[in-house]
């Protein structure tokens, strides 16, 4: 069963960055990205991939550095690179202070970053009103 793989890859991972994040009163988490993302301050940390990769935010200073090391590719949407965004790949990150190493990579970028405010709650359209029939 692909779906049910795929599926225990995603909760596996999720589990791991849990434990390295566990009690940051700081941190959230949020469905994005096909997958689950972890935030800090209301900003993108590290989100999980299905497939066993993660994306992280590492500061448009730090894209190189980052896409210099092993397993590392530039985020990328419509075709253009989301500078300071790279994908790891499942592989790169299969040792746990592997994982460790690149989302405390992340966290010293992020954690530099003005506290996000938290967005209001949408509101429920309100059913419209429709003419009276004669």
């Amino acid at each position: 069963m692909k779906t049910a793989a795929r599926s225990s890859t995603l909760d596996h991972l999720v589990d791991r960055i849990r434990l390295l994040l566990e009690g940051d009163p700081r941190i959230s988490e949020k469905q994005m990205f096909g997958g689950l993302t972890f935030l800090l301050n209301g900003h993108i940390l590290v989100g999980c991939k299905k497939d066993g990769r993660i994306l992280l935010s590492v500061g448009r200073e730090h894209n190189d550095a980052a896409l210099a090391r092993p397993g590392a590719t530039q985020m990328m949407h419509r075709d253009r690179p989301m500078t300071g965004f790279v994908w790891i790949d499942a592989d790169a990150i299969e040792d746990d202070d592997d994982l460790a190493d690149w989302v405390r990579t992340a966290e010293r970028w992020v954690a530099q970053m003005p506290i996000e405010a938290p967005k209001p709650a949408r509101r429920a359209a309100k059913p419209r009103k429709t003419p009276a029939t004669r």
